[in-house]
């Protein structure tokens, strides 16, 4: 079910709670974009695990939202809703309902994108969005036209960048150096070079320096 959405009027906040309630209601442009990041945060507020105090998943969708910006302070809306729901209740699917191999990897991670895009189709609809803007933000979802197209390249270097600058030090500390390079060499790879310009300005431990040295030779 899709969380309560509050309707500014000029009579006060109207809650629509039913889906027929939302539907009957023409929102605009900016007032159906409002509606949505809301219903992405409020789902992603519900996530059990925690980082800093704050739900993992809500936190990540504003970070990821903050290096769009920063990248393109004017991207698409698309790739804004995009940003905001790419990993839209990731808990839901955990890493231990999968073979701990290398395909038991790749399967979860295929499923994760096909889940986060149905479900944000799903919140888009319901808040009135037409089906070729669903249809858009699903292919970011599920990065369908990268490295072609510049909008799914901006949101995989947004991606890139919150793996840097949040989510490596943890990733270092449990990885051999041997896995870390590989896997630091393979996110160079998809960056744009203004993504990687941006990276090298983050700071980073001794150890992590030494890996993205290496990662580059």
């Amino acid at each position: 079910m899709l969380v309560n959405y509050f309707l500014t009027t000029t009579e006060g906040a109207v809650r629509l709670t039913s889906k027929s309630q939302r539907q009957a209601i023409n929102l605009s442009n900016s007032q159906k974009f409002d509606a949505a990041l809301r219903c992405f945060d409020e789902e992603n507020a519900r996530d059990p695990n925690q980082e800093n105090g704050q739900p993992r998943e809500l936190l990540y969708a504003q970070r990821l939202t903050d290096w769009v910006l920063r990248l393109n302070p004017n991207p698409s809306e698309a790739v804004r809703l995009a940003a905001r729901c790419q990993h839209l209740c990731r808990w839901k699917i955990p890493r231990g309902d999968y073979p701990m191999t290398r395909p038991g990897y790749l399967k979860w991670r295929a499923d994760l994108k096909k889940f986060h895009a149905q479900r944000a189709g799903e919140i888009l609809r319901e808040v009135g969005y037409d089906d070729e803007t669903i249809r858009c933000v699903q292919d970011l979802n599920l990065k369908k036209n990268f490295p072609a197209d510049p909008e799914c390249r901006l949101l995989e270097d947004a991606l890139c960048l919150v793996f840097l600058e949040f989510q490596l030090t943890d990733l270092a500390a449990k990885t051999t150096d041997d896995k870390m390079v590989n896997a630091l060499k393979k996110s160079w790879e998809k960056m744009t070079e203004a993504a990687r310009a941006e990276a090298l300005k983050l700071n980073y431990s001794e150890r992590e320096k030494k890996l993205i040295q290496q990662a580059l030779a």
